[in-house]
């Protein structure tokens, strides 16, 4: 049984492989760009493990660029716009989360968004996913000046809630979204249905609580 996490007053989710299942919409603007190239379509499953990363992680899958190759930022670039052209046509959330949304809010314990995905594809895709009413804060990026895992966004998000750090757990699928949270002072706990970047090891290897299903967060209440 996990330790309980008395006086939690929030919530906090990562957005691209622990709120929603991104993954669909990121590899179909990858297919596109790959298509205009005159390479072949990549299987979702072979995105998948990239997608938490964003651009960079995707256009190494496709690519095998990285951020200091030639050419990159115009690939980057293209990518990008591809993605704001379509940013939730088959993003959905994960299974369990409506539900665990739902319960939260039933608990009176807030929920918010701590991202690295930039504001002009997060407000758009959280408005779509008709969570825009209900989230008690969104933090993209950009929204900071530092992005995870520096602990500043989670820090924004506590304070626009109106909460002390330690009031606050933070869901992850990536090792720097425990590292932002243990930084910030929050609870970190990380979601074994996430992306799991291939070179960041297995969720289980980076001290922080496991939960394999959206609704085990409640047994923490």
């Amino acid at each position: 049984m996990p330790e309980r996490l008395t006086g939690l007053g929030a919530a906090l989710f990562d957005l691209d492989g622990t709120l929603a299942d991104t993954a669909p919409d990121l590899g179909a603007a990858l297919n596109r760009l790959r298509a205009e190239r005159g390479l072949e379509e990549l299987p979702v499953a072979a995105v998948r493990p990239y997608a938490s990363m964003g651009a960079r992680g995707l256009l190494r899958a496709g690519f095998g660029l990285a951020p200091e190759d030639p050419g990159y930022d115009a690939l980057r670039d293209a990518f990008l716009e591809h993605y704001a052209e379509r940013v939730c046509e088959r993003t959905r959330l994960f299974p369990g989360m409506p539900e665990l949304l739902a319960a939260l809010e039933a608990r009176g314990v807030a929920w918010g968004i701590v991202t690295n995905k930039a504001a002009r594809f997060t407000e758009p895709l959280v408005a779509a996913l008709g969570l825009a009413g209900r989230v008690g804060c969104v933090v993209s990026g950009d929204t900071t000046a530092n992005s995870k895992p520096h602990p500043e966004p989670l820090l924004h998000a506590a304070k626009c809630l109106g909460l002390a750090p330690e009031r606050c757990c933070y869901v992850g699928d990536d090792l720097r979204d425990v590292q932002a949270a243990r930084s910030a002072g929050m609870t970190p706990i990380a979601a074994q249905w996430g992306y799991h970047p291939p070179d960041h090891g297995g969720p289980r290897s980076w001290g922080a609580d496991v939960i394999a299903h959206p609704m085990e967060l409640l047994e923490y209440l």
